[in-house]
């Protein structure tokens, strides 16, 4: 009789009868009794109140009632702590029993029992059994660590456990070699911090000599460990590839990661291309299950390496029996290794598929085609001939979906195969689908003035306007407008309807926007209107569905994993993201790649140190979205008076017009004598000329230039489309900076670069346009010097220095916000004069004066006084006070504001005590900051 007796029966008064049964003396009768247990148990009948009954029986020499028994412990050993003590004993005595499988049995139940009160009764039997003669009780002694580790790490710590798990990678068995990496992988996992898993040439061959020799499961362990291992040079990491491929994607990982340092130029490369090929192709022999996974992650490889299966493109013909997941990821990979050398095997399968009946794969293919026009030119003019054949079939979902296509084709390669035309739009009445009828449309707007009716054709389309979709009634309004700028006198009465019907007749706000757009551009300036509208178009490019390489490079590290066949970062769909550590690729070398290594940051400004100021969606979109972003003026720079967007009292007030204070023009009689400042030379170059650098007559500080800091990571390449800006802000001589280093890691080239700032406290804007001179390339970098001056709008920010940046390129529009450093608006002529200095700090209210210290300075009174003076912060008077020697500073904002500081300085005492006062309070915090960053730099 089967086990399934067990879960059958539905007495009342059980319980009763199982505790009985459990006391009985004989063996068999025990058994029966504590199956039971477990069969009502795992059915979710609660039978803790047997607990003592059941911990009795653990008295036993029967292997088969021990573990059942253990089972019962770890289910209710957290319910019931207090009793699970009970067990203590006998967990003790069986680690010490001359089997070992009862003392692997008790050492590996100890680590599932995940309660705080018995964890320290339990470290003495672990500690006997990570040095048991027996394997099989070492190797599951090391994966108890890590289950211990997770319930109490200090106390992990303070026993030694991780010393010894250490000292297992020597140990002579596999198993117990890959038990204990896989255990120091895992606690190394949540102590990211923690260099546990410290690898040297030694230890890696150690690893290569259990690789072989180990299970399929151990074999992935000791992979992973391998690829998380940075190798110092390419000598290295040609030795480490020996590694055995018999888990295929953990050692592809590992071969994939380490070919990064390898040169393209060696003998080693091209053999290691060579060995990867087989047994990627050999996976796609399994079921069809592990067939998509292994797709997936060929997907990647090719993506990064096409090079690997570029021979190897039969293998990814469809097959008729392969399911329709199977079908359409190797489809995908047939267009990435699609090239010239083999387009004609690859057009002559496309077309096979294009006749098959599952719709899904059909129109997948048909996409395929035009794909392969795009991506291989010497092959368009067969891919269009094809694509006019498949639309001859006159099957509907084929037709759309060549139309579809087509386009693209025609925005490609413009002026070429036109003449295809006539027939796309002998199909007009027959697309249903919005995308396919928007490609149509689309095509009779560019293409108006060689179709005789293409006011017939569009006006057949506007009679059910309300009807279409979003994406059809946008293209609609832009084919009619470029329709009405191509042949004006012919179709104004419908130019004025679509404009009526989009505008005043439609709820859709997009439709909205656009439409009136249009109606502008049409009635205020039609030549304007003719140069947005039929503007050149940019070239499409080749593979517009290719992971961003910044994403591919982290895919790359999960290979094998859940992360590779989702094609997303592990952060991206686990829940809570412990323990996930972002991966990357180790740096090219210099003779592999010219690149840099998308993941390095800037020296010194690593991006997790960046400012987290994300603005609420009301500050950013409503004034950024209202900003004129054109395209790049030519010629020099504007003058200050055309870029001003807002009048701002550059010689009084200052930030009154920010904070409200109702009391400041009354109380600043006072400094009114100050000394006006100088204009400032807005938007000149950074350096005009031999005469500034000499004129030193002024009573303006030396002119060293104030510091800056190095550049960071404003913008990331995964947020803007592959646009990386870091960027910091400078001033010399007088002019504000913003210097910016601008990288293309899109496949892309980009162009028509344009910046505009929102309104911010001090009224900072471009004083010239963003020049990029020549297109930016893909992976090329550039760097950009922004001058800015200080006359646009004003708006107090959150925090003050808070600026909201939106930069413009050929594929987007992009936001980001970052914090300037204060000091760079710290002006040249800030120095007040002794009596003056008096009188405003005497005048300034005391409840104005905010304290504060600077902390681990080494600088002595000299070297602060000339480092604050070369960023504009003037030393006024010095005198000695008790030992103390005290600085009396003044500094100017460019809004005209004064700050009055007092720097205390003990000798010897790397402790700075600061002062502020200034009649704006909530700039002294900044200007706190701008002291520390100065001298501490």
């Amino acid at each position: 009789m089967t086990d399934s007796k067990y879960f059958t029966t539905t007495k009342k008064g059980e319980i009763f009868e199982l505790k009985a049964e459990l006391n009985s003396d004989k063996k068999e009768k025990k058994k029966e009794a504590v199956k039971k247990v477990i069969a009502s148990m795992t059915v979710g009948k609660d039978v803790s109140a047997l607990f003592p009954d059941v911990v009795n029986c653990m008295q036993t020499d029967n292997l088969e009632l021990k573990k059942l028994v253990y089972l019962y412990l770890m289910n209710y050993a957290k319910s019931q702590p207090d009793m699970a003590i009970m067990a203590v004993n006998t967990f003790v005595k069986d680690c010490e029993d001359p089997n070992p499988l009862i003392r692997a049995l008790a050492v590996r139940t100890m680590g599932c029992i995940r309660v705080d009160k018995i964890t320290e009764y339990l470290c003495e039997p672990l500690r006997k059994c990570l040095k048991d003669e027996d394997p099989y009780v070492r190797k599951t002694a090391a994966v108890c660590v890590a289950k211990l580790h997770d319930i109490n790490a200090q106390l992990v710590e303070d026993q030694g456990f991780l010393d010894t798990l250490k000292d297992l990678i020597s140990d002579s068995n596999p198993m117990v070699v890959a038990n204990a990496v896989a255990a120091l992988s895992e606690i190394a996992e949540s102590h990211p911090s923690s260099n546990l898993l410290d690898l040297n040439p030694q230890s890696i061959n150690k690893l290569l000599t259990a690789l072989n020799e180990c299970t399929e499961w151990g074999q992935i362990f000791i992979l992973d460990c391998l690829a998380n291992y940075m190798p110092k040079d390419d000598r290295e990491a040609q030795r480490l590839s020996h590694a055995n491929s018999a888990v295929v994607l953990s050692a592809v990982k590992v071969l994939m990661k380490f070919m990064e340092m390898l040169s393209k130029d060696l003998d080693y490369y091209a053999t290691l291309l060579k060995k990867l090929a087989p047994p990627l192709v050999t996976l796609l022999s399994a079921e069809p299950e592990l067939q998509y996974v292994a797709l997936r992650n060929i997907n990647l490889i090719v993506q990064k390496r096409p090079e690997i299966l570029k021979h190897e493109m039969k293998v990814f013909f469809v097959k008729y029996n392969d399911p329709i997941y199977v079908k359409l990821e190797k489809l995908d990979i047939m267009i990435r290794l699609a090239s010239q050398a083999n387009i004609a095997q690859v057009l002559a399968e496309l077309k096979e598929y294009a006749t098959e009946v599952d719709v899904d794969f059909v129109r997948k293919a048909v996409r395929a085609i035009g794909r392969c026009a795009i991506k291989v030119e010497q092959s368009a003019e067969r891919c269009v001939s094809t694509l006019l054949d498949l639309i001859q079939t006159k099957v509907n979902y084929v037709v759309q979906e060549a139309i579809v296509v087509i386009k693209d084709i025609f925005r490609k390669y413009p002026n070429k195969y036109e003449s295809v035309i006539a027939t796309l739009c002998e199909n007009l009445d027959s697309l249903d689908e919005p995308e396919a009828r928007a490609a149509m449309i689309w095509i009779v707007g560019e293409y108006a003035e060689r179709i005789d009716n293409a006011d017939e054709l569009l006006e057949s389309f506007l009679e059910g306007f309300h009807d279409e979709s979003t994406q059809v009634q946008l293209q609609l309004l832009t084919a009619i407008v470029k329709l009405f700028l191509k042949k004006p006198t012919e179709t104004q009465e419908l130019v004025q309807q679509v404009l009526s019907l989009a505008t005043q007749d439609s709820d859709n706000p997009d439709l909205r926007d656009r439409g009136y757009i249009y109606w502008r551009l049409l009635s205020t300036d039609p030549v304007a209107a003719k140069e947005v509208v039929l503007a050149e178009k940019p070239l499409i490019s080749e593979e517009t569905d290719l992971i961003e390489p910044t994403l591919l490079d982290e895919l790359i590290c999960y290979i094998g994993t859940l992360a590779s066949v989702y094609h997303k970062p592990p952060n991206a769909f686990v829940e809570g993201g412990r323990g996930v550590v972002q991966k990357s690729l180790p740096p090219r070398t210099a003779s592999s790649e010219s690149t840099e290594s998308p993941e390095t940051a800037p020296a010194g400004a690593p991006a997790g140190d960046q400012p987290d100021v994300i603005p609420a969606q009301g500050d950013l979109l409503g004034d950024l979205l209202n900003l004129d972003l054109g395209p790049p003026v030519s010629g020099p720079p504007l003058a200050a008076s055309s870029v001003q967007m807002g009048a701002v009292d550059l010689l009084g007030g200052g930030l009154d017009s920010l904070i409200g204070d109702s009391n400041f023009g009354a109380s600043s009689a006072s400094v009114a004598a100050a000394p006006a400042p100088a204009p400032a030379r807005l938007g000149a170059p950074i350096s005009s000329g031999l005469s500034d650098l000499f004129d030193l007559t002024s009573g303006v500080g030396t002119l060293s230039g104030s510091y800056v800091a190095p550049k960071a990571v404003w913008l990331p390449a995964l947020k803007a489309k592959g646009l990386e800006i870091s960027g910091t802000f400078t001033r010399q001589v007088g002019s504000i900076s913003m210097d910016l280093q601008l990288t293309n890691k899109a496949l892309q080239v980009m162009t028509d670069f344009a910046i505009q700032f929102n309104r911010n406290s001090f009224g900072l804007a471009p004083a010239a346009p963003l020049q990029v001179h020549a297109p930016l390339s893909p992976n090329q970098t550039v760097e950009i010097s922004l001058p800015l001056n200080t006359v646009g709008s004003v708006m107090k920010m959150e925090p003050l220095n808070n600026l909201q940046v939106a930069v413009k390129n050929n594929i987007d529009v992009f936001y980001f916000s970052t914090l300037y450093p204060l000091h760079v608006l710290f002006v040249e002529d800030g120095k007040m004069d002794r009596q003056m200095f008096l009188a405003t700090w005497k005048d300034i209210p005391n409840e104005n004066e905010a304290q504060f210290q600077i902390r681990d300075c080494p600088l002595n009174t000299e070297a602060a006084s000339n480092k604050l003076q070369s960023s504009n912060i003037f030393t006024v008077a010095k005198r000695n006070v008790e030992g103390q020697d005290m600085l009396y500073q003044s500094l100017k904002l460019t809004n005209g504001i004064w700050v009055l500081a007092e720097l205390r300085i003990q000798p010897g005492n790397p402790s700075f005590t600061l002062s502020l006062k200034c009649r704006a309070p909530e700039v002294s915090q900044h200007v706190y900051q701008a002291y520390e960053t100065i001298l501490k730099n």
